[in-house]
């Protein structure tokens, strides 16, 4: 019997207020008169959601905002009722939904675990034997019996967390709680939810925006889009289709928009950046190992003497992953005022399939920079195959080695 299940279930959300004290007025007279009155836009956060999770699964939500992930985590938690459908959920759940939100600033940390076992349903017997552990792991020992109003954010979700995760229930339900504290907390943080998941056997429902993340600690992966189920399956391939979905969007928006982070002095205009193909036609997309062939065409308003250019490129997210410059040509030439263009040539561009940009600098020869930007073009790198993974977790880079076997 699944330990949960999810039947039809459907939220909704009445948006926005009537428009004017007048409106109100009227819609309060007509209520009073039983009249019909003015009505407002339902929103469906969750709409007809319908699945189950067996005892010991370990299950990923991902979706972009709005998708109606923690509206569907607050359901299973038991923190807001259902429009329609039933959520049925056979065990104890410890809600890892709003980590700290419980702690009140005038108390101390120490005084604050114990509130916060209190509303979480933690025994107070549980605690006390807990509580060194508790404290150990937050690393606020030297804090501990300070009132929490001293303490920075950072400390006080790191309180909560370590309070949130020393409870013992069937059903762990996770939201976006894994990103709290400096790195090394946050290291702390994956290794107690993995000991939590891999040692203790937890059900564990688990909402990040951190994909692979959840491709690693999930073997399975529930899509949502819009409130609806996209897709239900392995966390491979449905990470997969959510990077694919994301890209790709990312890529419409960006040649949609034309948006990029720019710095100019002003004596360069008219920056136009094109990926050719092998016949010097300007396209979208490559194959994951062909040749990135850019042409960046500009207009100069006046002659530049033995200018460096630089031309790298980047994920949608700015990890800068080449970049390099014309320097080390020990090319000498002046640039005449007007149109110009130049050209670089990978000849094996070494991404695996996903999005990724195009910045391009010029600086003078005394090292002023002349021009920088980012984002100044988006293209697809595209799989060999149509089996072959997008954004593989295990790589970032595509080679081809040779193999003795």
């Amino acid at each position: 019997m699944p330990i949960i299940e999810v039947n039809h279930l459907t939220k909704e959300y009445q948006l926005g207020n009537i428009k004017s004290f007048k409106e109100t007025a009227f819609n309060a007279v007509k209520r009073l008169t039983f009249q019909p009155t003015q009505k407002r836009e339902r929103f469906k956060a969750l709409d007809n959601v319908s699945f189950s999770i067996e005892q010991g699964e370990v299950v990923g939500v991902i979706g972009h905002n709005g998708a109606g992930k923690s509206t569907l985590l607050k359901h299973l938690a038991n923190i807001s009722k259902p429009t329609s459908g039933k959520v049925i959920v056979r065990g104890s759940v410890a809600p890892l939904i709003e980590v700290g939100a419980g702690v009140n600033p005038e108390l101390t940390g120490r005084e604050n675990i114990f509130l916060n076992a209190a509303i979480l349903g933690i025994p107070k017997k549980i605690i006390r034997q807990k509580l060194d552990e508790i404290i150990e792991f937050s690393e606020l020992e030297q804090f501990i019996d300070t009132p929490v109003k001293r303490y920075s954010s950072g400390m006080t979700v790191k309180l909560g967390f370590s309070i949130a995760t020393s409870m013992e229930a069937d059903i762990l339900i996770v939201d976006e709680v894994l990103a709290v504290g400096d790195l090394a907390f946050q290291r702390k943080c994956f290794d107690r939810m993995e000991e939590l998941i891999r040692r203790q056997g937890r059900t564990v429902l688990l909402v990040s925006h951190n994909i692979r993340q959840v491709e690693r600690m999930c073997s399975r992966v529930i899509l949502l889009s819009h409130g609806s189920i996209l897709q239900d399956g392995d966390s491979h391939s449905t990470c997969d289709r959510f990077y694919q979905i994301s890209n790709q969007t990312i890529f419409d928006q960006k040649i949609k928009n034309k948006s990029a982070r720019i710095i100019s002095s002003g004596e360069i205009q008219d920056i136009q950046v094109s990926i050719l193909d092998s016949h010097g036609t300007s396209t979208e997309s490559i194959i994951e190992g062909d040749s990135l062939h850019i042409k960046v065409s500009f207009t100069l308003n006046k002659p530049l003497e033995n200018p460096e250019f630089h031309i790298g490129t980047h994920t949608t997210d700015f990890v800068y992953l080449t970049g390099e410059s014309s320097a080390v040509l020990g090319h000498t030439q002046t640039y005449n005022e007007g149109k110009n263009e130049i050209h670089q040539i990978i000849p094996n561009y070494p991404l695996v399939p996903g999005t990724y940009g195009i910045r391009f600098a010029l600086i003078d020869h005394r090292g002023r920079v002349v021009f920088h930007g980012e984002s100044l073009k988006y293209f697809n790198v595209l799989a060999k195959t149509d089996d072959t993974p997008l954004q593989d977790e295990l790589r970032l880079i595509s080679i081809a080695p040779k193999w003795i076997l």
